[in-house]
């Protein structure tokens, strides 16, 4: 028997389990994790390509696009032709421009004073016009205190004989900051007509808060605009003499049935009660 117990403690000894070593790396409970190490800046191997024309940036002639610009808003407030905006600058897509971009909005070889610079009408060279001469020399009497500011005039600006563009009554009058034109009342149908003759730089409904409009150019100062129409009886590029029917009165994109009128001199609104004949 003890032979026996001697055999048996011996196998004991020689069945030991051999277990794997643990290796501690480090993620003992109260041994802090190691921090890594900072990541450096992260330098992108390609190039920003700069928004076109941004060397023209603040340049007279040029326009720097907005948040919520169009090429239709930015040649409204700027007196151009969209489409000419289009071909100036080489836009490939005219519903694709960039905020930040800046526009080419006067033709090219063209100077166009800034807004802060007064340009004065020339007095040395003699009128061709008599009209236009007396008118110069009007200007030039002195005036009564209670004569109003004469609005200025650019050098080369072509004067336009304005009519009213419907006939109903007057709703609301030019505000700079509210109403940059006239609101005039009448019913759905009424016929709306060119304040002058120009020619058609849109007609469509894609200036959101004008509903379907439509824009004259009539010279390289002014623009005419018509807006809340129910029916435009024009096209773009089409020639229009004064008098002539471009429209029809609605309430497209507005709360009631009017025209909402603006004459705009170089792109800034103006008040067409200065312009219109009394009535």
């Amino acid at each position: 028997m003890l032979l026996a117990a001697g055999f048996v403690l011996a196998g004991c000894a020689n069945n030991k389990v051999n277990r794997a070593p643990v290796e501690d790396r480090g993620t003992s409970i109260g041994r802090p994790a190691p921090s890594p190490a900072p990541a450096g800046p992260v330098v992108s191997d390609v190039p920003v390509k700069p928004l076109p024309g941004v060397e023209n940036a603040g340049k007279s002639g040029y326009y720097t696009v907005k948040p919520g610009d169009t090429l239709i808003r930015i040649g409204l407030d700027t007196g151009q032709n969209w489409r000419d905006i289009v071909r100036w600058n080489n836009i490939e897509n005219p519903n694709l421009i960039e905020v930040g971009q800046v526009l080419r909005v006067t033709p090219p070889g063209v100077f166009a004073p800034s807004d802060s610079v007064a340009v004065a009408r020339p007095v040395t060279q003699p009128s061709a016009n008599p009209a236009s001469s007396t008118t110069t020399q009007a200007a030039s009497a002195p005036r009564s205190a209670a004569s109003p500011p004469p609005v200025a005039a650019p050098a080369g600006e072509d004067e336009v004989a304005w009519i009213w563009p419907t006939n109903g009554a007057l709703l609301a009058g030019f505000d700079e900051v509210k109403n940059k034109g006239l609101d005039i009342g009448g019913k759905a149908g009424d016929p709306i007509v060119a304040s002058g003759d120009g020619r058609v730089v849109y007609a469509g409904a894609g200036l959101r808060g004008y509903g379907n409009l439509i824009i004259l150019k009539h010279n390289n100062t002014f623009l005419t605009a018509y807006a809340h129409n129910q029916t435009l009886l024009v096209k773009e590029d089409q020639t229009v003499r004064k008098g002539q029917k471009i429209a029809e009165m609605g309430n497209s994109d507005a709360d009631r049935v009017k025209l909402h009128f603006e004459i705009r001199r170089q792109g800034k609104p103006v008040d067409p009660a200065q312009y219109l004949p009394a009535r």
